[in-house]
This record gives C-alpha cells, structure tokens and sequence, in this order.
C-alpha cells in the first residue's frame, strides 16, 4: 500500500510517516518504479507501535530501540540475542507504565479542574 492509505489507517502525517523514514525510525518495504514508497500490513503494525509510544513520551532513540528489539524476537534466527531483547523490553515497558500512571494523575487533575471550574460557572 502506499503513504496515503498508510497515514489514512494509522491517522498520522504522511509529513510524520516521512519524518520517521529520514530519522530511521521508519522503512518502507519497497518502492513503485515511480518511486512512491510500498508498505506492507508488517510495516502498518511497526508504525502503530511507534504512534502508541509517541504520546507517552519516548524519544525517537527509545523508539528505534524498542523497535529493533521487538524485530530482533520475532526473528528466530536470532534466538541467541532473545535474552538480551527481552530484558531492554522488559525496562521499556516499566517505563511505558510509570509514563502511563503520570499521565492518568495528569488526567485526573484535568478532570478536577474541568469538574471545579463547571461548578464556579453553575
């Protein structure tokens, strides 16, 4: 599938999708013989990992890390870098979930203060 459809079902940029391509973090499967960049169902799922860890803040590095851990599991070829794979993921996702439980502190501040400013208005 090309960018287009790309942006459409993972509702990013095709100004994101490219950014991430030119950062590394991204790499379309192919090219048409016009040069318009090819995606495969696995390179949708790539990006939608990466657009799940955008908003907890990871940085493009953690990113590309994460990503290329996760790449390294599904590789059976690579069994003997498993170990080491599981236990960077392992770290990422605690951090995913205290970056998760900050942001529902956030929310329910949020929601304190959306809740208070209702009833100052009532």
């Amino acid at each position: 599938m090309q960018i287009g459809e790309v942006a459409a079902r993972t509702e990013l940029s095709l100004r994101s999708l490219r950014h991430w391509e030119d950062v590394g973090l991204l790499r379309p499967s192919g090219r048409t013989e016009g040069g318009f960049r090819l995606y495969t169902e696995s390179d949708v799922e790539r990006i939608l990992v990466i657009r799940r860890m955008k908003p907890l803040g990871f940085t493009l590095e953690q990113m590309s890390a994460a990503m290329r851990d996760i790449e390294t599991l599904r590789d059976p070829a690579a069994h003997g870098l498993h170990a080491g794979a599981r236990e960077r993921l392992a770290v990422i996702l605690d951090d995913g979930a205290d970056r998760r439980a900050q942001l529902a502190t956030q929310l329910a501040m949020a929601d304190e203060f959306i809740s208070q400013l209702g009833q100052e208005l009532a």
